[in-house]
């Protein structure tokens, strides 16, 4: 899968966001390695700290589907409030422990001639890893 189509796919879950507090949706597509999508949307509570984002949303429900952590290909994130988007600190830290090493994440808000793609170590270089 492209990544144009794997946006398409993200661009689809921030339509299903729940985020009553913020305004701030944003969609997750996770392409597994056997071309599977999982999709992923952020989730608020009104105790922020309860909140989940798309992008582990994606991870979280990709797992509980059966399917194998380390070997998950690319995600790509979609936000439209803001010109671009990029993981949260915390996400950056799930996606390094639960994606393959050389995955790529494909980012694209609002500017879609802004849309950058990263691989996890330039996310988070020097990632505590326990493996």
């Amino acid at each position: 899968m492209n990544d144009d189509a794997l946006l398409a796919q993200a661009r689809l879950a921030a339509d299903r966001s729940w985020s009553p507090y913020s305004q701030f949706p944003v969609g997750a597509a996770l392409l597994a390695e056997n071309d599977e999508v999982v999709l992923g949307t952020n989730v608020e509570n009104v105790s922020y700290g309860l909140t989940n984002c798309a992008e582990r949303s994606a991870l979280f429900a990709a797992i509980s589907q059966g399917l194998a952590p380390r070997r998950f290909k690319a995600m790509a994130i979609y936000a439209p409030k803001v010109a671009l988007i990029s993981p949260c600190g915390a996400c950056r830290q799930v996606l390094v422990e639960l994606m393959a090493p050389d995955a790529r994440i494909i980012c694209q808000g609002s500017d879609l001639d802004a849309t950058r793609v990263w691989t996890l170590a330039q996310l988070l270089p020097g990632a505590f890893e326990s493996f």
